[in-house]
């Protein structure tokens, strides 16, 4: 967005006020907010949030660390500290070539690696049934992962019954 006073930089200020019901919005870039004598200032870049939340900076833990965030896009030649730097990705490749330090990134600020989105509270009995399919399968995954055999075993056993009670009714259908 660019700047309301200027007309020439990129707004980094956005003001919204509202009087007697009206609302007027005023975006500035930093020279105009400090010409008009606003002390806003842009305190971070987006690309030092992320570093923070990767760790990035901080000394690696393994030397697995280590390697990883000196991995490199095959497709675009962007490295991890080049993403940590900017913030954004350079290709859709770059997902795949830095998954092992992006899948803890993502873990940490979405709780979770898989999108489950938002669903409505009278979702389809059917689209329900392979929703729960879904969560039942990532928990065996992740049992098999921490080698925590027996939950596995269970949670197998659940998923032939939840298939088994879905060929039925598609039987009935």
């Amino acid at each position: 967005m660019i700047c309301t006073l200027c007309g020439q930089q990129e707004a980094s200020i956005h003001l919204t006020e509202i009087l007697n019901d009206q609302m007027m919005e005023v975006h500035l870039c930093e020279a105009c907010a400090q010409e008009k004598g606003t002390d806003f200032k842009t305190h971070f870049h987006l690309g030092e949030l992320l570093g923070g939340l990767t760790g990035a900076g901080a000394a690696p833990a393994t030397a697995g660390a280590a390697s990883a965030e000196s991995a490199a896009c095959e497709s675009c030649g962007l490295s991890f500290e080049e993403f940590a730097k900017t913030g954004r990705l350079g290709c859709p490749a770059c997902y795949k070539a830095l998954s092992r330090v992006l899948l803890p990134l993502i873990k940490r600020v979405q709780r979770s690696s898989h999108h489950a989105g938002k669903k409505p509270a009278h979702l389809a009995v059917s689209e329900k049934a392979a929703y729960d399919l879904r969560l039942l399968q990532e928990r065996l995954r992740k049992s098999v992962e921490m080698e925590a055999f027996e939950d596995a075993a269970k949670l197998r056993d659940e998923i032939k019954k939840f298939e088994s009670k879905s060929a039925k009714k598609g039987k009935k259908k």
